[in-house]
C-alpha cells in the first residue's frame, strides 16, 4: 500500500471508529436475538411442499421481530425482492376507496406499475386505490403539505422512501425520520406508516420500528442478507399488519403457516448474522471513494464525512462517457464476470437505459460492491456495498484509474 493511502486512511480512521461502534450496537441486537431464540443447528434444515411446521423459518422471524422491536415478521424466500416486499405492503393492506400518500415524491422506478404511475392492470389503480405525493424541499420533509393533506382527507397509509432511488435527494436519516413519525401522529395517530427501509438496515443503531413506523420493509439481498442469503425479502412490524401481508403473499387463511424454506433458512441465519460487519464494510468503502473522487472534483453525496443513511453513494459526471467508463470499469475488476463488459441496456421497470456493473455472487445483490445509473442527465452513478473494505479499495482505485485514462 502507498503512503499516500496509508495517510489518507490515517484521516479516515475517526470516521472509520465511528461506522465500527454502530456495527458493535447492531452485532449486539444479532447475537442476543440468536441466544434469546435458542437457535440450534435443527433450525438450519428446510422443509418443501407446502412448508408446515418450519421450525428454522419461524425461529428466523423471531429472530427478526426482536431486532427490529416488532411485534411480528415475515421473512421469505418467496419474496423475491424488495419491490416485492413492499408491493405486498401495499396490495395486503390497501382496499378499493384507500389513499396511499408518499411523503418523500416518486418512490423507486420499480414501482410505477405497482402504483399505477405507469399504466398497468394490475396496479393499485386498477383496483381503486388513489395515490398522492408530497414532494421534499431541500431534501426535507414538506410539514407544511403534510399537515394540510391529512387534515382534508382520510390517508390510509403514508409510505416513506430512506433511500434516494434513481435521484439526487439526500437519503433520510433515522433522526430525520423519527421527527416526521412524531409529527404525523400528532395530527393522525391511526394512520399506517409504511418505510421502505431498502440500504438503510444497520447503518444507525435504531430502525424505524423503533421510532414510531406501522410497517417497515426490505431485500436480503441488501444489507441484511450479508452477501449470503441468495434471494428473499422482510417486513416487520405490527402482528395484524403483518398476518394482512402474509395473506397476500400465501393465502387468506394459512398466511405464515405455510411457505417451504427450500434449504434458504441457513443462508438467512448467515446473512443476518454477518449483516452488522458487511454493513460496516460497506460504509468504509462508501466513505473511502466518496474522499477520493471529491478530491478529483466530483460532485459525491453524501460526503465522506457526512453522516450517512444508508449504503448508496451518488457520483455526478455529468458526462455520459465517464458514467459508463467508471461503471464499466467496476464491472471489469469485480470477482464475477470481470471479462464481460457493462453497456447501457433496457431493463424491466425502468424508463431509460440502466448501465450496470454488479459482478457478484448472487444476481442483483447490492451489498455486493455494485454500482449502476440511468443514462440521463445528469449522469449519476449510484454506488453501493462492499463485503470486503480491503476488495472494495482495491476496486474503486483501480475504477478511478480507469477514470482518468484518456483511451
Amino acid at each position: 500500500m502507498n503512503k499516500e493511502m496509508i495517510a489518507i486512511e490515517k484521516e479516515l480512521q475517526p470516521i472509520f471508529q465511528e461506522i465500527e461502534q454502530v456495527e458493535y450496537i447492531n452485532s449486539k441486537k444479532v447475537i442476543e436475538a440468536f441466544i434469546n431464540n435458542k437457535i440450534s443447528e435443527a433450525h438450519l434444515g428446510l422443509t418443501t411442499g407446502y412448508g408446515y411446521n418450519d421450525i428454522g423459518r419461524d425461529a428466523i422471524e423471531d429472530i427478526y421481530k426482536d431486532i427490529f422491536k416488532a411485534e411480528d415478521a415475515l421473512v421469505r424466500c418467496q419474496l423475491i425482492s424488495g419491490t416485492h416486499a413492499i408491493a405486498t405492503c401495499f396490495f395486503g393492506i390497501l382496499r378499493p376507496g384507500d389513499i396511499l400518500l408518499s411523503i418523500t415524491g416518486k418512490p423507486y422506478d420499480t414501482l410505477d406499475e405497482v402504483i399505477g404511475i405507469t399504466d398497468n392492470p394490475s396496479s393499485l389503480k386498477s383496483y381503486n386505490i388513489s395515490y398522492e405525493q408530497i414532494d421534499l424541499i431541500d431534501d426535507k420533509f414538506d410539514y407544511e403539505k403534510i399537515k394540510k393533506v391529512l387534515e382534508t382527507k382520510k390517508i390510509k397509509m403514508i409510505t416513506i422512501q430512506r433511500s434516494k432511488g434513481y435521484s439526487t435527494r439526500k437519503s433520510i436519516t433515522i433522526e430525520a425520520l423519527e421527527e416526521v413519525i412524531k409529527y404525523i401522529r400528532k395530527i393522525d395517530k391511526d394512520v399506517i406508516i409504511m418505510v421502505d427501509n431498502c440500504y438503510c438496515e444497520f447503518v444507525a443503531d435504531k430502525e424505524p420500528i423503533e421510532v414510531g413506523a406501522s410497517l417497515v420493509a426490505g431485500s436480503l439481498i441488501k444489507n441484511l442478507g450479508g452477501a449470503i442469503a441468495t434471494n428473499g425479502g422482510y417486513i416487520v412490524g405490527k402482528a395484524s399488519l403483518i398476518e394482512l401481508c402474509a395473506n397476500r403473499l400465501n393465502v387468506p387463511g394459512q398466511g405464515k403457516e405455510v411457505g417451504p424454506s427450500l434449504n434458504q433458512n441457513r443462508y438467512i441465519l448467515q446473512g443476518i448474522y454477518f449483516a452488522p460487519m458487511i454493513v460496516a464494510n460497506a460504509l468504509k468503502v462508501n466513505v473511502l471513494t466518496s474522499y477520493l473522487l471529491s478530491k478529483k472534483g466530483y460532485e459525491v453525496s453524501p460526503k465522506y464525512d457526512e453522516k450517512k443513511a444508508d449504503i448508496v453513494l451518488n457520483i455526478t459526471f455529468k458526462d455520459e462517457n465517464k458514467l459508463i467508463k467508471y461503471v464499466k470499469a467496476i464491472q471489469s475488476n469485480s470477482k464475477i464476470d470481470s471479462s464481460s463488459i457493462a453497456i447501457p441496456s433496457d431493463m424491466p421497470g425502468y424508463d431509460d437505459k440502466i448501465i450496470m456493473a454488479s459482478g457478484s455472487f448472487t444476481q442483483g445483490s447490492s451489498i455486493e460492491l455494485s454500482c449502476d445509473g440511468p443514462i440521463r442527465y445528469p449522469y449519476v452513478a449510484y454506488q453501493q456495498g462492499g463485503i470486503s473494505y480491503q476488495y472494495g479499495k482495491i476496486i474503486i482505485e483501480k475504477a478511478i484509474k480507469a477514470l482518468e485514462n484518456k483511451n
